[in-house]
Order: structure tokens, then C-alpha cells, then sequence
């Protein structure tokens, strides 16, 4: 099994920045991949960032140049470094790890953007 903790959201004005975390626990192999996504009321869970355990990263349209995903595989550790932050982000965020052939998630962490 996998847990999967993340923490860091919160309420933030528009421009604002923030920085998920996602800490892993559990029996995780070396070789995973982790990503965020998202889900805002009333929309589908959407990808965000994802990250391969060798640091290959893949993001959203609407997160490129403003969101930076990284990992920390010392600590089985995730973020979501999140800038220029727009009231269209506003969402719960999800952290997703991919190991022994399953699907873990996270409970999620609310990230509210006021305009």
C-alpha cells in the first residue's frame, strides 16, 4: 500500500504564488511516476504536471511557464511550485503516484484564488 499526503494549499490573491507538497509513504518502487491534477467544482479531474522518477516532466497548456513540478526522491517527496496564480485555478489539487502497475491518490488539498 501507498499514502499519499499533501499539504500546501490555502486562499491566495490573483498573482499570488503557492507551493504543494506531496509526501508518499509505503511501498513504493524506485522507478514511479508522480503528477498533480486538479478538479474544479462542477469540471472533470484534469492533469496538471507530471514527473517520472528520473525527473521528465510533462505539463498542462494552461500551467506552462507559471507552475514548476518536482520531486525530491530522497524524501518520496512531490511539489507543485504554483506562480501567477489566476482565479481559474482555483481547484482542489490532487497528487497521483503510478507504482507496481496501480493508481495511488492523495485526499487533495483546496487551492482558492481570489480576484
Amino acid at each position: 500500500q501507498v499514502q499519499l499526503v499533501e499539504s500546501g494549499g490555502g486562499l491566495v490573491q490573483a498573482g499570488g504564488s503557492l507551493r504543494l507538497s506531496c509526501a508518499a509513504s509505503g511501498s513504493i518502487l524506485s522507478m514511479n511516476g508522480m503528477g498533480w491534477y486538479r478538479q474544479a467544482p462542477g469540471k472533470q479531474r484534469e492533469l496538471v504536471a507530471r514527473i517520472t522518477s528520473v525527473g521528465i516532466t510533462n505539463y498542462a497548456d494552461f500551467v506552462k511557464g507559471r507552475f514548476t513540478i518536482s520531486r525530491d526522491n530522497a524524501k518520496n517527496t512531490m511539489y507543485l511550485q504554483m506562480n501567477s496564480l489566476q482565479s481559474e485555478d482555483t481547484a482542489v489539487y490532487y497528487c497521483k503516484m503510478t507504482t507496481w502497475g496501480r493508481d495511488y491518490w492523495g485526499q487533495g488539498t483546496q487551492v482558492t484564488v481570489s480576484s
